[in-house]
């Protein structure tokens, strides 16, 4: 359970800095975040099943 926690804090985290990176347009930082944030989302979706 304290794990699930902890990953999903982590994919908010993320999902801020993708729109902090989209704001300041940087298409690198926006795919980088991007791809942590969809892995880190899986990783808690898969921790709760």
């Amino acid at each position: 359970m304290a794990l699930t926690l902890i990953l999903i804090i982590i994919t908010i985290l993320c999902g801020s800095a993708v729109y902090k990176e989209f704001k300041s347009q940087n298409i690198f930082g926006v795919s980088l975040t991007g791809l942590s944030t969809i892995l880190f989302g899986f990783l808690s979706v898969t921790t709760i099943i």
